[in-house]
């Protein structure tokens, strides 16, 4: 008799552990992981590959001018910078971290790469997106007081500004505004430089016409404001059949 009870004893406790075990199971397989409640990863946009210098020209050139156009630094000036200081796209900050203009880190608190340079490993700003460069070039030149005394200088002026460059600081290297002077006579960059708005002779603005690469939140019609055109026109320019636009999308811009 004792030994029956034992057995329905030890019966009973394994049914109860089996009957725990499945729960535990079933508790397991029942839970969700929430998609939006995963880290999302920063997209960055690597920066293409320019085969020479002119491509690099006629893949900012646009951007250039349009940062000339907001903060009164000469095209011509901006892209000898930047064919300079990044080796035409080439060098290694420029294809990493989209900086073109060789920025260091000073009062920066966004994502950095390190690099040797004047020193070992310095630290330089690094780029979401190339066209990010560009503007935080003209910000890092508009907002320095050291810099301010270049602003005097028209825009179609590059070689004061070459010079008021070298003088304010930018650069140690004592060459420097003859190296920037030499790439604009050499790849005729000053032609850019006509689209000052002071600038006199408008016959010449209107035989050039204008490339603008798309960035994040440009649409036709702010697009054709920028530039004083229509966004019909700019449609017709590009043969487009819609509105749509997508971001590194390189449009010409005809002047009226």
């Amino acid at each position: 008799m004792r030994r029956i009870v034992i057995l329905i004893l030890v019966g009973v406790v394994l049914s109860s552990c089996g009957a725990r075990k499945r729960t535990n199971q079933k508790k397991r397989v029942d839970v969700k992981i929430n998609p939006t409640q995963l880290p999302e990863t920063p997209s960055v946009v690597i920066s293409p590959t320019y085969n020479s210098t002119e491509d690099y020209i006629t893949f900012f050139r646009a951007v250039a001018i349009h940062e000339m156009k907001l903060y009164g630094i000469p095209a011509s000036i901006t892209l000898a910078q930047g064919i300079l200081e990044s080796g035409s796209g080439k060098g290694r900050l420029a294809r990493e971290a989209n900086n073109h203009f060789g920025i260091k880190c000073h009062d920066w608190s966004g994502p950095r790469i390190y690099h040797d340079d004047d020193r070992a490993q310095e630290c330089f700003r690094k780029y979401n997106d190339p066209n990010q460069s560009y503007r935080d070039h003209s910000l890092f030149l508009a907002k320095r007081k050291r810099y301010s005394g270049l602003f005097k200088y028209k825009s179609t002026n590059y070689k004061a500004w070459a010079k008021g460059l070298k003088k304010a600081g930018y650069a140690t290297d004592p060459k420097y505004p003859k190296k920037l002077i030499s790439l604009i006579e050499r790849y005729k960059l000053y032609r850019y430089d006509i689209f000052d708005k002071k600038a006199k002779n408008k016959n010449a603005q209107q035989q050039i016409a204008e490339t603008h690469i798309v960035q994040k939140g440009d649409t036709l019609y702010s697009i054709a404001k920028s530039y004083n055109t229509t966004v019909e026109r700019i449609k017709s320019a590009n043969k487009l059949n819609s509105n749509e636009l997508s971001i590194g999308q390189t449009l010409i811009i005809r002047p009226n």
